[in-house]
């Protein structure tokens, strides 16, 4: 039957605006890769490049061959994915996202853009990791593990979520991904620190901290800026219709209560820099920001503007709170991806119901212990496997040098490298 202009119109204009919204959260690979670059010492920036890069291509690779149909065509309410379909490349297995019937009636957008959309958001949560780890950890051991968390421990937990399944069935609500994607990512990460230990040199023998400055702020702060503006794309697409007035409204909203919620973690997060150290700590108020960023992305399209601006300054207080405490525990992580990720996921979950009154409480803490213990269950053991086989560290001397020469064999800075030894 012949499509009317307003049918092919509306699915046009959705389309293109997740395709559009797919291209901004792709860029914040950009913006992961040079906060992390900008964050590690010089003598580590071309390896955590690397991982970001490899990271990417490994997940567009895994969601085509079997992430995006074990998300989308598992059980509904279900707990165990299916696996029957996995392997098909047609992408024409989502039945909202295809002609539906003989009347002609469209689906939303094209399927094969809902799949673009997914595979960068797969690939966010697996860079969530690669600042963690960065420094001391070997390229290969890396890969392995991408290949594991794109193709196996995101699609689970994620269609839990966004696929219909039992969470999704029990009420849990998590708009953009909170808990579906960041908590996510950092317990991965959570899970590799704890196996791979600390930095040489970062803490003492009788208790200190030492830092490890990164050697390019202005790099780590432009990854921040391309961060928050991909972020509108992150939150903003996963509305993923813009044809209507009322949704046209809510996406406006969501662009809205996102760039507020990173104004509020930023503001908090200087001005307790200020209350503790009567200093502003740069490092610490670009995490605060993308704290506020995180804490806003389980619910930004439900609370007023001064609402998001308040959960995003709970968010950036809770991560510099919580990156002083895993200090304190030994917990080294480079970039604070596991506090600001992990610890500020947790209450963009929890906040959910403030400003949403149809969410309850107990699903969302429910939430957020089911995907806790997969995603560390499962990271752990295939973290101990591959440290048990090939190995995660690289040597004392290696670490020493830097894993831009040992593993890389090139410089990201050479001019700025003296003569090498005789």
């Amino acid at each position: 039957m012949e499509l009317t202009v307003n049918q092919e119109l509306s699915y046009a204009l959705n389309t293109f605006y997740l395709l559009i919204s797919a291209v901004l959260v792709m860029w914040m690979g950009t913006g992961f890769t040079m906060l992390e670059a900008g964050l590690v010492r010089s003598k580590n920036t071309i390896a955590i490049i690397i991982k970001n890069l490899t990271l990417y291509a490994i997940a567009c690779l895994m969601y085509l061959l079997i992430g995006y149909d074990m998300m989308f065509n598992s059980p509904e309410n279900g707990l165990i994915p299916s696996f029957s379909r996995i392997f098909d490349f047609s992408l024409t297995t989502k039945d909202s996202y295809v002609i539906l019937n003989s009347t002609g009636d469209l689906g939303n957008h094209a399927q094969s853009a809902d799949f673009f959309f997914q595979v960068v958001f797969v690939a966010i949560a697996m860079s969530i990791i690669s600042g963690a780890i960065a420094e001391r950890m070997k390229l290969w051991p890396f890969v392995l593990f991408a290949i594991v968390m794109t193709g196996l421990i995101y699609p689970v937990e994620a269609y839990w979520n966004w696929g219909d399944g039992f969470l999704a069935g029990l009420g849990y609500r998590d708009f953009a991904g909170s808990g579906t994607v960041h908590l996510a990512g950092a317990t991965a990460a959570l899970a590799g620190v704890i196996l791979l230990g600390p930095r040489q040199g970062k803490y003492g023998t009788n208790g200190q901290i030492n830092a490890l400055p990164g050697a390019n702020l202005p790099l780590a702060t432009l990854g921040t800026l391309i961060l928050w503006l991909g972020w509108l794309g992150f939150n903003g697409g996963s509305q993923s219709i813009i044809s209507t007035v009322e949704d046209a409204n809510t996406v406006a909203m969501i662009f809205v209560n996102t760039t507020m919620a990173g104004a509020g973690g930023l503001l908090a997060t200087t001005l307790i820099c200020y209350l503790l150290f009567s200093k502003a700590d740069l490092t610490m108020i670009l995490n605060g920001t993308l704290a506020g960023l995180v804490a806003i992305t389980a619910g930004p399209d439900t609370p007023s503007p001064l609402a998001a601006t308040l959960i995003g300054t709970v968010g950036g207080v809770l991560g510099l709170f919580a990156t002083l405490t895993l200090e304190k525990f030994k917990i080294d992580d480079p970039v604070g991806a596991i506090s600001v990720h992990g610890a500020v996921g947790i209450w963009g979950v929890l906040a959910v119901p403030l400003t949403d009154p149809e969410t309850a409480f107990i699903n969302q803490f429910i939430g957020i212990a089911v995907i806790f213990s997969w995603v560390f269950t499962v990271s752990f053991s295939v973290w101990y496997i591959l440290k048990m086989t090939v190995g995660l560290r690289i040597t004392e001397e290696e670490e020493y040098d830097g894993l831009d020469i040992t593993e890389c064999g090139m410089e990201a800075y050479p001019e700025f490298v003296g003569p090498k030894k005789p």
